[in-house]
This record gives structure tokens, sequence and C-alpha cells, in this order.
């Protein structure tokens, strides 16, 4: 997590040196995630404009120091560790973070079809202790807010932590509070139900 200090220090409040080198450093993220941080639902890459700085920060360092990206089944997160793994130091890490924070939210468009609001409303009682009654997340936790990263990468998540292939490395704190959750899903229809109703608390 960023100090008042250094999140003062990123963000180059004194002389722009923090933010030129967040937006020099992604420059290689932006060829998946896209300039404005739209994403690519064709190589897997979820939007990321406006997440919080605390949560691109964690999830950067995850990918580089190996609690995430190491599962053989994870194509997505074999991908993104040796990208992350490209900010040498802390410094870059948070810079990046703070300039993902920065860009402009989106909303991603529905994608999914065929999930039931009302059986997922039921289910997300599960996921409303960390994630919140309105799915807006909580930094407290390490929970996201669900409703930046677009359905399709919810749906794609919800499956790699019911199988394993995230949230078992050893030192995913989060990914192991998250994996039971995703197993209480019994199949996609669950997991399309619960993300339908995540959809209808969208501000």
């Amino acid at each position: 997590m960023l100090t008042a200090l250094s999140l003062s220090t990123v963000a180059g409040c004194d002389n722009g040196r923090g933010e030129a080198l967040g937006r020099t450093r992604y420059d290689n993220c932006a060829p998946c995630h896209a300039a404005d941080g739209s994403g690519n639902q064709s190589v897997g890459a979820p939007a990321i404009a406006g997440l919080p700085v605390w949560y691109v920060d964690a999830q950067r360092k995850k990918f580089r120091e190996g609690g995430s990206g190491l599962h053989p089944d994870d194509i997505e997160g074999l991908k993104m560790r040796p990208m992350a793994r490209t900010l040498l130091r802390d410094e870059e890490v948070q810079a990046v973070a703070a300039h993902v924070a920065k860009l402009p939210p989106l909303r991603p468009k529905t994608t999914l079809t065929g999930g039931d609001a009302t059986r997922g409303k039921a289910l997300y009682a599960t996921c409303a202790a960390c994630h919140g009654e309105r799915a807006s997340g909580a930094q407290d936790k390490g929970a996201p807010d669900l409703h930046r990263t677009g359905d399709w990468y919810l749906l794609a998540q919800l499956k790699k932590f019911k199988s394993g292939a995230r949230g078992a490395a050893p030192g995913d704190a989060t990914g192991a509070q998250m994996r039971p959750m995703a197993m209480t899903l019994a199949n996609e229809q669950a997991m399309k139900d619960v993300i339908a109703y995540i959809k209808t608390l969208e501000p």
C-alpha cells in the first residue's frame, strides 16, 4: 500500500517526474490494455482505467513476485507476468499504478447473456462480505470494484479461481480468500447469474 508520502512522490506533485515515469512505463501495458486502459477481450486483457492505485500496485507486485501468473492453465497470467517484471523498481510499479488510476474510468459493454439476476442476488451474498453490497470493493479486504473490468473478465476469473489456476499460489492471500468463494458457485450458469446481478448494481 502506498503511503501519503510515496503517493505524492509517484504522482510527481512538485515537478511531474513521477507522472512522466508512469506514462512512459505504461507503454509496455498499452498493447494489451490499450492506451486509454479500455482493455482488449481478444487477448484476455481487462479494462483497467480508473482502478485504484492500491489495487493496481498489489496486482503488479503479485505478477512480478510470483503470486500470480505461474499456473500453466492461466494463459493470460503467464503472458502478464513477464510484462510486470519489466518494472524493476517499486517506484516504477507505483508510477504505473498512479497513471492507471488517473485514466478516466470506463463502463465496459455487456457481453454475456443467459444470466439470471434474481438467482444471482442470493449467490452474491458470499461475495458481498468483501466486495460490498454494491460490488464497489473494499481496500481493507483487497477486494476490487467489480464494475470496471467487464463481465467476460469476471467470468474468466471466477473459472480460474474455481479451478485453482488463480488463488492457489503461495503468498497470494487475497486470492486464497477468493478461491473458496468461487468454489461455492456450482457451474458456469451460477457464475453468469452472479455477474448478471452485479450488473444491476452499476451506478
